[in-house]
């Protein structure tokens, strides 16, 4: 049969017809995988890992999808972006993160529990903005001032939002799914209630989910990279940057760290069983992947730290959570300086206790409630006179010819300043602590009374944490750390983070003790007066600069410490066992008749979990067949699904399961990763349903399609119908009613009006700034660390007349004194864990005694205990 002719014109119709056959292939039925290559070895068979340069290609966006993406990035945008400036007051958690933004700009120093590079970003974005600063975000509902750019603040986390959507379309497409499905998965997340929610606002999920979502598509990229190329390094660079980004805005992001750490051991395995790697090439892998995913998150970290400590240098109410070191480095601190270095006897001195932010060793003339009725002994954080002691010798009066040093092992007695009584501790239980191991510390004495033997102290000196030298023999101001033990009883001075009662001022405890953690028996001299000393002897110090690494390790104690501490209830708070199914939402925002509710998209929501779900149980089920016998499936959309959504599953689990074994309060939003996460899983679930278990049968494929697009459908109504909840905009009682099948989601329906046209009534009442009378719901924001003036109350130091004569005295034994005092070597029991750990208020009482100085000391005081604003995770 003769050949037939071909002429340009048919080339032509040749080549439009397989650009129209390319374009419907490219986004419809685009296949972006290969089967997976397994080699003959002599032993075994052995998979091989390099993937193919062609997999690069299939998986790279085509100029076909821009359309698709471009779709993607408006509906993002106009969902995330719309009506920001709605509503116009503070919503729940931009108490602290606005307010965060606003001690950045103003560069004072603040304590919180999450890591700073997400509120330097909303500090940065609110100076551009122009914010000064003059706005406190002090409570929910707060009106914002014309002065204060919170639209333009809102709008960085929204436009987080929509780069996260278009990393959510680029990761699935890496990882191998069809971009029709790609599509529809990242229109879910598009529409996702609760993602939508956290991006309108000022706080720090939008930026983490962003960031973690960067790290999970830079991972997708780097695994079908050909190892050691250009682009395989640059994809592992990307990686690690976007790991240090997500852990230096939560330390959720540790969670995504260990995600990638553990994908990485899982495809070493691989690569060890791989014959066609050499033993070279595994090294490779291991030290490039350990030094770019480990160093460069680290280095991030570190460094955004550094610059947090640059940008907050100015003394702040976060210094309260900060050792005596730490402040001395802010500017506008009331630290002690030019301190005499030289402690010894006829040293009038202030003591601070190490391990706790208890403060001074201190006394005053009010006297304990329970057991021996004497004066209390307490530490107090505010520098007071009533902290000042004179050290004496135990048997004698000090001889004022010869500055005697005060050294290691040295017999002590310490004499309150103000009062004349000495630190004294008996046989008596404390006033607060039940332990049989801790008795009862006092002040004891009155005047022509020489004291007794239980006022009688040891110095003990501990070498490992004092400056190696001098300090390690002689009790150095500042540079000695040092123990007191009770010569009678063995026990030592001994403070933990429990608070007397409203009679002690809420000050906190001192007792003895002779278990507890060691930690808490330590001590040091802050300020060291001495007029025995000649002034040409004596040896000038002040605190030491603190490095970067200790200014990090001292604000990382203090962060886990008081992470663990929000213990108390939150109303709004809920189980992780609620999160994969939704059970509860959070109130963000209740004003004006409208109301802002987190919620997620139920129809996601319970299709992700539903997945998660499926997921394990296919699992198990092919793992009990393969141990029957049963080969493995080699099919490549199989071998896909298998791999990626497995890595998506651990994925979710890494970011949930960790939240069981929290003892804080815990919230929904503390699930949003995971159900990143979750989202991803489910696209290819819908990858695998639309294309290899219906590719036997074109119908059946269409009919898998019309069912996800009636589930998308189905996703997008609920979405429409509870968008006031996000958007905060008018709604009525009728309508909310309908959308509450569960009791759990407790918004209150009975804050909207009846009618729609009773909002344009309302709004033009506001418009001409009349008033009606709007139902408000108080909306709490989660607890975070405070340092108020609760813990510690400023007392007067005046003695009330009923405590005007000294308790007398137990009888104390001479020979008692000759016995060998017992050493109180168990101290490692923990110690009792306290509920309040903030500092109580300042007391309201004041004498009209008080000298002007006294009043202004006490007012300054308070200033420099205002309460640092809250955080949650």
């Amino acid at each position: 049969m003769a050949k037939k002719p071909v002429t340009p014109a048919s080339k032509v119709a040749a080549k439009q017809a397989a650009v129209r056959s390319r374009h419907q292939e490219d986004v419809f039925t685009l296949d972006p995988l290969i089967d997976p290559i397994f080699q003959k070895g002599e032993l075994r068979s052995y998979l091989v890992t390099e993937p193919s340069p062609s997999v690069l290609k299939k998986r790279s966006i085509h100029t076909k999808e821009y359309w698709m993406l471009s779709s993607l990035l408006l509906i993002a945008f106009y969902v995330r972006m719309y009506n920001l400036s709605n509503p116009n007051s503070v919503v729940f958690d931009e108490v602290h993160f606005g307010g965060f933004a606003r001690k950045y700009i103003l560069g004072t120093f603040f304590m919180d529990v999450h890591p700073p590079l997400a509120k330097m970003l909303f500090g940065a974005v609110g100076a551009i903005g122009g914010f000064k600063g003059d706005f406190e975000f002090k409570s929910i509902g707060d009106k914002f001032p014309d002065s204060t750019p919170y639209i333009f603040m809102r709008q960085f986390p929204a436009l987080l939002g929509v780069g996260t959507v278009i990393l959510c379309y680029l990761t699935l497409r890496q990882s191998g799914v069809r971009p029709i499905i790609a599509y529809i998965t990242t229109f879910l997340l598009i529409i996702e209630n609760s993602n939508v929610t956290i991006s309108r606002y000022i706080l720090l999920d939008s930026p983490l989910i962003f960031f973690i979502a960067a790290a999970i598509y830079a991972w997708k990229k780097f695994e079908i990279q050909i190892p050691f190329t250009f682009g395989w390094y640059r994809s592992l660079l990307a990686t690690g940057i976007a790991l240090g980004l997500a852990l230096s805005s939560k330390w959720v992001g540790l969670f995504t760290v260990a995600w990638v750490g553990f994908l990485c051991i899982y495809q070493l395995w691989f690569l060890i069983g791989d014959l066609s790697v050499s033993t070279k090439k595994i090294w490779g892998h291991f030290f490039a992947r350990g030094i770019i995913l480990l160093g460069v998150p680290i280095a991030l970290y570190l460094g955004f730290f550094a610059i947090h400590f640059q940008l907050l240098n100015k003394e702040g109410d976060g210094g309260a959570f900060m050792s005596s070191a730490f402040r001395a480095g802010l500017q506008g601190n009331k630290i002690p300086r030019d301190i005499t270095e030289q402690v010894g006897l006829g040293s009038v001195v202030t003591i601070r206790h190490v391990d706790t932010q208890g403060g001074y060793l201190h006394s005053h003339e009010h006297f304990y409630q329970t057991g021996s009725k004497q004066q209390q002994i307490t530490l107090y954080p505010h520098l007071d006179s009533n902290n000042k002691w004179l050290i004496e010798p135990y048997n004698g009066t000090i001889h004022n010819e010869t500055f005697v040093p005060l050294i290691n092992g040295m017999k002590i007695r310490l004499k309150h300043i103000n009062t004349g009584r000495r630190l004294h501790s008996h046989d008596e239980k404390p006033p607060v602590s039940e332990r049989d191991w801790q008795k009862e510390c006092s002040c004891y004495g009155y005047d022509g009374f020489a004291g007794d033997a239980n006022d009688d102290w040891v110095v003990e000196i501990v070498n490992y944490r004092s400056q190696k030298g001098e300090a390690q023999t002689f009790v150095k101001a500042i540079n000695t750390i040092f123990r007191l033990r009770h010569a009678m009883t063995g026990h030592y001075l001994f403070s933990s983070e429990v608070k007397l009662p409203e009679w002690g001022f809420g000050q906190q405890e001192v007792t003895s003790a002779s278990q507890g953690k060691r930690a808490l028996t330590h001590w040091y001299i802050e300020t060291n007066e001495n007029s025995i000393l000649p002034p040409s002897e004596a040896k000038i110090i002040n605190y030491p600069k603190l490095s970067l690494w200790q200014k990090v390790v001292e604000s990382h104690k203090r962060m886990w410490k008081i992470n663990q501490g929000l213990t108390s209830h939150h109303h709004w708070q809920s189980s992780p066992s609620e999160w994969p199914l939704l059970l509860r939402g959070i109130n963000y925002w209740n004003k004006e008749h409208k109301q802002v509710y987190l919620l997620g998209n139920a129809v996601t929501w319970w299709a992700a979990t539903l997945s998660i779900i499926t997921f394990g149980t296919y699992v198990l089920v092919t793992v009990f067949r393969w141990h029957l016998g049963t080969p493995l499936s080699t099919n490549k959309h199989v071998f896909n699904f298998n791999v990626q959504t497995f890595s998506y599953v651990l994925g979710w689990a890494l970011h949930y399961l960790p939240f069981f074994i929290m003892g804080r309060q815990l919230f929904l939003h503390h699930y949003l990763p995971a159900l990143y996460f979750g989202i991803l899983a489910l696209g290819h679930f819908f990858e695998i349903f639309t294309g290899y278990l219906t590719s036997r049968s074109k119908y059946f494929q269409q009919v898998a399609f019309v069912l996800v697009g009636l589930f998308s459908i189905l996703s997008l109504v609920f979405y429409v119908n509870y968008s006031s909840l996000i958007y905060g905009t008018p709604w009525t009682k009728a309508s909310c009613e309908l959308t509450k099948p569960f009791s759990g989601w407790d918004y209150n329906c009975g804050t909207f009006f009846d009618t729609l046209g009773e909002y344009d009534i309302q709004e033009k009442s506001l418009a001409s700034e009349s008033e009606i009378p709007t139902e408000t719901v108080v909306v709490e924001a989660k607890q975070t660390p405070k340092a108020e003036p609760k813990l510690a109350k400023q007392d007067d130091h005046i003695e009330s007349p009923a405590a005007a004569e000294p308790v007398e005295e137990k009888e104390v034994k001479e020979e008692v004194e000759q016995l060998a005092p017992p050493l109180a070597v168990d101290f490692e029991e923990e110690t009792p864990k306290v509920e309040d750990p903030q500092v109580a208020d300042v007391d309201a009482s004041s004498n009209d005694e008080k000298s002007v100085e006294e009043k202004q000391q006490q007012e300054q005081q308070q200033v420099e205990d205002e309460s640092v604003h809250q955080v949650q995770q």
